[in-house]
């Protein structure tokens, strides 16, 4: 098994000695597929992201932690263009369905120029499957960075059996219309190469189908198999020492108040800029909620290499900064604003929480629904946006929202923190039991299955 992505599951520093230390990759990908990759003996490409990471890759494969790690060196102006523009520029925006089309996308000659360096990256990685790969192997090509690589290894390695996975949303035929007409075809094309794709929610699954039948006249087999939470990582975190000391700081400034929470990049389909104007809507239109509740938004800073991401940033903070200017009086901060990137800080909130505030405008999944209910402690209330994946397993649980409503997403805030104890306890219960009816190893196995399925379809078509 050979697994393929961008990042991968292990990030590399340097220590005092000059010498290379391997610790856990980051990510949604490396907590979700991790747990149940680790120990396999598959091996996993990625991208060398940093300096450490450069070197890991010069020093060849590299195995710790349970991994068996080839990091691939690409060229910065390369990797720049295929990341920034291409992947997270315009792949992302398309099918998050972020653009502002008076003004954007624009295809000109420089984004040209970058569509080739998305296809050299793809091709680059492909070559280094087609050398790693055994014969007959599967290959787990991961998201919407590698959209070209079924393709490019159904001409190199036809003995592959490749299944992509698209962890996010997935464009609709009129929004990957957008697209030029060459690159969509290209695009879906890539896709389509592919033994079998695998989706978060059956909606993005059916778009891909749509977009595929549209386009090409034809489709490839698809799945539907949600990432999972591995509950033993996270109780882990939160049985730490610096969780610990985290949620004691936590409580110290919360003290005996309701807490709402909620966990994110700061990224422009997470919708942080609704949820903050629906609090405040709380505040103004719920006045018995002045003083007796905090917002506590534990969110770090996502692709600032991006100026869009930068500007949604300083808007997020500004707001903060206003809604607590307007709000605040001594002794209570309306909101605890946390751009750190702490992890267990972040599990601290999340075993704290009474509300949980899940509002993205579209998202493949969204782990953090699943992770909340496993480790909250105060049988705390999901509200989370019908426009997730996660909807599709949790929706008959938590509380919904369209997140393009405020003044709904306010009355949902209220209704959770207005909750009886015993109805409390009855939804956190219900959500934790969905939340952990799948695992890791689930997700790894529908994709395998998806493989096995695909070979028996090949073998039974050969001997036919």
């Amino acid at each position: 098994m050979v697994i393929v992505s961008n990042r991968g599951p292990l990030s590399f520093s340097v220590d005092d000695r000059g010498e290379l230390q391997a610790g856990r990759g980051g990510g949604g990908l490396v907590s979700a597929l991790g747990p149940a990759v680790a120990g396999s003996g598959a091996t996993w490409i990625a991208g060398a992201l940093s300096e450490a990471d450069r070197m890991a890759a010069a020093a060849g494969v590299v195995e710790a932690q349970g991994f068996r790690l080839r990091s691939l060196l690409v060229d910065p102006d390369a990797y720049r263009a295929y990341y920034h523009v291409v992947s997270s520029g315009t792949l992302w925006f398309l099918h998050h369905r972020l653009y502002d089309t008076a003004r954007r996308p624009r295809f000109d000659r420089r984004w040209r120029e970058a569509w080739q360096a998305y296809r050299d990256v793809n091709a680059l990685f492909a070559r280094a499957v087609a050398e790693d790969a055994g014969e007959g192997a599967v290959v787990l090509a991961q998201d919407y960075h590698f959209s070209l690589l079924p393709a490019e290894l159904a001409v190199t390695r036809p003995d592959l059996t490749v299944i992509h996975f698209h962890h996010t949303p997935f464009a609709s035929p009129d929004d990957l219309r957008m697209l030029p007409d060459d690159v969509a075809t290209e695009l879906l094309s890539g896709l389509a190469a592919s033994a079998a794709c695998g989706f978060q929610a059956p909606r993005w699954a059916a778009a891909f189908e749509a977009c595929c039948t549209e386009l090409l006249g034809r489709t490839c087999p698809t799945f539907v198999s949600p990432a999972a939470v591995a509950p033993g990582e996270i109780e882990a975190v939160a049985a730490s020492a610096p969780c610990a000391t985290a949620l004691a700081e936590l409580e110290r400034q919360v003290g005996d108040r309701r807490l709402i929470v909620r966990v994110d990049r700061i990224e422009l389909s997470k919708n942080l800029l609704r949820g903050f104007h629906a609090f405040e809507d709380l505040l103004r239109s719920r006045p018995e909620w002045r003083e007796q509740v905090v917002f506590a938004a534990f969110v770090y800073p996502s692709r600032e290499g991006l100026a869009d991401y930068l500007a949604y940033r300083q808007e997020v903070e500004g707001l903060v900064r206003r809604i607590n200017e307007t709000w605040a009086t001594p002794g209570w901060t309306p909101i605890l604003y946390d751009p750190g990137d702490d992890f267990p800080g972040s599990v601290a909130g999340l075993r704290r929480y009474d509300a949980l505030l899940v509002n993205p405008v579209r998202d493949g999944l969204n782990l953090v629904a699943k992770e909340g209910p496993l480790v909250n402690e105060r049988a705390g209330v999901l509200l989370l946006s019908r426009e997730s994946g996660a909807w599709s397993e949790l929706g008959t649980a938590a509380l919904g929202l369209n997140p393009f409503d405020v003044t709904a997403t306010s009355e949902a805030l209220h209704t959770a923190l207005s909750m009886d104890d015993g109805e409390r306890r009855r939804h956190a219960g219900a959500v934790r039991t969905l939340a952990a009816a799948r695992t890791p190893h689930d997700w790894l196995a529908d994709q395998l299955q998806a493989a096995d399925r695909a070979s028996a379809a090949g073998a039974s078509g050969a001997s036919a």
